[in-house]
């Protein structure tokens, strides 16, 4: 064992404990993550970390995102783990995207909101649209993270009729 590994491996340790502590919080939710769903977890923030060119010291991002979301109405226990996966990696990526303009706690507090309400639960939705135009309007200048500026096509609360379908296709 080298002396690089020990450090890693107590922070990955301590990260795992602090998650699996999110057990207590989410039980009321009827959600829970087993020991290897926790592993899981914390490997794939390792690995987003490091494809992302980040660093973090401890599970908070994991702990903070796992809070924020358990009161979903879109959560289950049957994808709860896969989901938080892709949430994690979602939050990273967009991170970067948003070059760091905006804060750790706002850029969760935005992806539930839109998970929750303009998305109904899509990560695909999230990533595609909402957080790709967050990160556009931060990356051009725009302040105001909450009122996103859609394209009269692209604004998913437009409601269509039979003329503005035959306009568009």
């Amino acid at each position: 064992m080298s002396i690089d590994f020990l450090p890693t491996e107590l922070l990955r340790q301590a990260a795992i404990t602090e998650v699996l502590k999110c057990n207590e919080i989410t039980a009321r939710y009827g959600l829970s993550l087993s020991a290897p769903e926790v592993h899981q977890l914390v490997e794939t923030r390792d690995e987003v970390l490091k494809s992302n060119g980040r660093i973090e010291f401890s599970g908070g991002i994991i702990n903070k995102l796992i809070i924020e979301f358990c009161d979903s109405p879109y959560l289950s226990q049957f994808h709860y783990a896969p989901t938080l996966n892709e949430l994690i990696e979602t939050f990273y990526y967009f991170k970067n995207e948003s070059l760091d303009e905006i804060s750790d706690d706002e850029l969760l507090s935005l992806m539930k909101e839109y998970f929750d309400r303009r998305c109904q639960g899509s990560i695909e939705l999230l990533q595609s649209r909402e957080l790709e135009l967050l990160a556009r309007n931060i990356r051009y200048g725009t302040t105001d993270y909450t009122d996103l500026d859609y394209g009269e096509e692209e604004d998913p609360d437009r409601e269509w009729d039979e003329e503005d379908w035959d306009e568009q296709y």
